[in-house]
């Protein structure tokens, strides 16, 4: 087992990483401080992995279940009210604590109902999917969904742990491992070169779920979040550049319906047009792009947006992103490949030629 801190004072808390760790009980014992917990997953996880948690827990505490629909779509108040009222009904006091087993989306709702259950609760952080295993466990983003926009209803709120099972990847469909591997790329991308180099060389073997490597990509992105995090917890400045792709990507998953295109998929082709966009204004070389764009069609992800989406749609949404200040677009771009930076100072005929381009590129795609 590996093990990190986010360090955010009397906030901080362990993140291990390790194969059949979810059975360690002393893991979650030393973050459950009251006699209650929460379990809360989805119909898909549950089938896997619910029975033998309740019953691992079940010596020492009062487990209650609260199981969710699965998919990005039922990512909204209405789900976040069925935690609510399982809570209530199993008369849950204030020391109770929330386990979050599942992918991002369980994690982000059981996340914020723990953080507005009786103004606050612990909760733990029992990832499922790469995705939520590198990205979404980490760092205290919760929240819902509201049909306009992406995690627009939301809490910064951190967990008392994150418990990543390597082991559960092995249930993972391929396309829900591909849309985690963006998040991984991401890293590379923003802010280490040579991890993106690492990624290269080794990404047929991560594909196939290669066990050392598998944890050390989740051990080197958590470690990257981790430092993010610790800097800037609630996205006041450089956290920001986590964001990359993420501006283009939630445009793409609000205006396809959520669900249809995954957070990582969407993510990806935002990536490249974030990349694209970095090109233009003289940032990356051509070898950048094209070392970028390789690297994710080979975890088998989309490099371009949706057909049919237009320029329009594009800024529609995009004019709705949490990062878009005094009406003004805000964008994750590179100045070199490994390190991001945020900023609204770029020529609008290189942003319309990107996202023209890409339009294009996507309606001639077979």
């Amino acid at each position: 087992m590996r093990t990190l801190k986010v360090d955010l004072g009397d906030r901080s808390y362990p993140i291990y990483i390790g194969s059949g760790i979810r059975q360690q009980k002393a893991l979650f014992s030393e973050a459950i401080h009251g006699k209650q917990v929460m379990i809360v997953t989805n119909e898909t996880v549950a089938a896997h992995y619910l029975e033998d948690m309740v019953a691992m827990l079940s010596e020492d505490y009062q487990v209650d279940t609260c199981i969710l629909p699965d998919g990005e779509r039922y990512k909204t108040l209405a789900t976040y009210e069925q935690i609510m009222t399982s809570l209530l009904e199993a008369k849950h006091n204030r020391t109770t604590t929330v386990i979050a087993l599942g992918g991002g989306v369980v994690g982000d709702m059981a996340g914020f109902a723990a953080a507005t259950y009786q103004r606050g609760v612990p909760f733990i952080q029992v990832p499922t999917t790469l995705l939520s295993q590198v990205d979404s466990s980490v760092g205290g983003k919760t929240g819902v969904n509201h049909p306009l926009g992406k995690n627009m209803i939301g809490a910064f709120y951190q967990p008392q742990a994150v418990v990543i099972d390597t082991d559960s990847l092995n249930t993972l469909p391929e396309r829900e491992l591909s849309a985690g591997m963006a998040e991984v790329i991401k890293y590379g991308l923003i802010c280490d070169a040579p991890f993106f180099t690492w990624l290269e060389n080794n990404i047929d073997d991560l594909m196939t779920l290669d066990g050392e490597k598998i944890t050390h990509a989740i051990y080197e992105s958590c470690l990257a979040k981790a430092k993010v995090v610790a800097q800037d917890e609630k996205e006041g400045g450089i956290r920001a550049i986590l964001n990359l792709g993420h501006t283009f990507g939630h445009a793409i998953e609000t205006e396809m319906g959520y669900g249809n295109w995954l957070h990582g998929e969407a993510v990806a082709a935002g990536t490249v047009l974030a990349i694209d966009l970095s090109w233009r204004l003289g940032n990356v070389t051509e070898t950048d792009v094209a070392r970028s764009v390789a690297l994710l069609e080979k975890a088998k992800l989309p490099i371009l947006p949706p057909k049919g989406m237009s320029r329009d749609a594009f800024i529609g949404r995009m004019l709705l992103d949490k990062k878009v200040l005094d009406g003004s677009l805000r964008f994750v771009l590179l100045k070199a490949l490994g390190e991001a930076y945020v900023t609204s100072d770029f020529a609008l005929d290189d942003f319309n030629a990107c996202l023209d381009d890409a339009i294009e590129a996507a309606a001639q795609a077979s």
